[in-house]
C-alpha cells in the first residue's frame, strides 16, 4: 500500500502522515486506513485507484501483486458516476450521466498533454446580415449539436464556444485518433448538412485545425485559451481553404497511415507542416 501511494505520489511518506518515528512497525490495518485517507484528502483517490490497477494487471518490478477487494473498490467509482477507459487505463466520468470540461479529473494547474480541435464559421457577419435571426439560430444549433456528437462520442470535451467559434479538447482514449476522426466526422456531416439541411440563403462555410499539445488546465475558461496549444490550432484553422480539415506535423505523425492516406500531401506555413483533408461528391 505504501508503495502504491508513493508512485501515485511521490515523495509520500507514511511515517510523516502518520506522526510515528521511522523505524516502528505500523500495523497493516493503520497504515491502508492513513494511506486511503491521504489519497482522499489530497484529491488522489482515483489515481491510486488506476495504481492499483495497473499492479494488478501487469505488476510491479517483475513481480505479480494481485489485488484481493479491486473488484469492490472498482464498482464503487462507478457506482459514483465513472467507467474505466482500457486504452488509457484511466477511470473518467460516465458521460451517460455528465459532461464537464474537465473530465470529473483535472485539477488546477494539472498539466497533460492533449489534442486539440477549432472550428470557426466563415463570413460570420455576412450570414447573420443576410439571413433572419430564427434560421441563423437554427443553422448555427444545427452546427453546435454536430461538432458535440463528434466530439463527445469520442470522450472529448467543448472548452469554448462563441458566436462563430467552438473549441474542443481530447484527453482520453487514443486522443490522436479521436480528435482526427472527429474533424473527419465534422466536415462530411457539414457537407451534407448544406446539400440537405442548411436553412440559410447560402452555404455555411468553416474552417477546421487539430494538433497536439502540452495544456495546463484551469477551471477558468479564459485561462485555458492562453495555452500556446489553443494559439497553434487556432492558427491551423485559420490557414485551412474553406470546408477543410488541416492537422498539425505532430498530430499526423502519430495516426494511422490508412487514416492519413486520405489527407493530402505536407504542405508548410510560417515554418510550421501540415496537411489538409477535404470531402467532395464525385463528377
Amino acid at each position: 500500500m505504501s508503495r502504491c501511494a508513493m508512485l501515485t505520489n511521490p515523495g509520500y511518506d507514511i511515517y510523516k502522515r502518520t506522526g510515528i518515528r521511522e523505524g516502528i512497525p505500523i500495523m497493516k490495518q493503520t497504515a491502508a486506513h492513513r494511506i486511503v485517507t491521504d489519497m482522499i484528502q489530497d484529491g488522489l483517490y482515483i489515481n491510486f485507484v488506476e495504481t492499483l490497477v495497473k499492479i494488478d494487471s501487469i505488476g510491479f518490478m517483475g513481480k505479480v501483486y494481485p489485488m484481493r477487494g479491486l473488484d469492490e473498490v472498482i464498482q464503487g467509482l462507478i457506482n459514483e458516476g465513472y467507467f474505466f477507459d482500457e486504452i488509457s487505463g484511466q477511470f473518467i466520468e460516465n458521460q451517460e450521466e455528465r459532461v464537464s470540461c474537465n473530465w470529473g479529473r483535472l485539477k488546477d494547474g494539472d498539466e497533460r498533454r492533449m489534442g486539440l480541435l477549432r472550428l470557426d464559421i466563415v463570413d460570420n457577419s455576412t450570414l447573420v446580415k443576410n439571413n433572419p435571426k430564427s434560421k441563423i439560430d437554427q443553422a448555427y444549433n444545427d452546427i453546435q449539436n454536430i461538432v458535440e456528437k463528434a466530439v463527445i462520442n469520442r470522450y472529448g470535451r467543448i472548452w469554448s464556444q462563441e458566436g462563430d467559434g467552438i473549441l474542443a479538447a481530447f484527453l482520453f482514449g487514443s486522443m490522436e485518433k479521436m480528435v482526427t476522426l472527429a474533424g473527419i466526422e465534422i466536415i462530411h456531416e457539414l457537407f451534407f448538412y448544406n446539400k440537405l439541411n442548411n436553412p440559410l440563403n447560402s452555404q455555411i462555410n468553416v474552417r477546421l485545425g487539430a494538433c497536439i499539445g502540452q495544456i495546463w488546465y484551469s477551471d477558468s475558461e479564459m485561462e485555458r485559451l492562453k495555452n500556446e496549444a489553443v494559439k497553434e490550432v487556432v492558427f491551423l484553422e485559420s490557414i485551412a481553404p474553406y470546408n477543410t480539415f488541416c492537422v498539425s506535423y505532430n498530430l499526423y505523425l502519430s495516426i494511422d497511415q490508412h487514416i492519413l492516406d486520405i489527407f493530402g500531401d505536407q504542405k508548410t506555413s510560417s515554418g510550421r507542416k501540415y496537411r489538409l483533408y477535404t470531402v467532395g461528391l464525385e463528377k
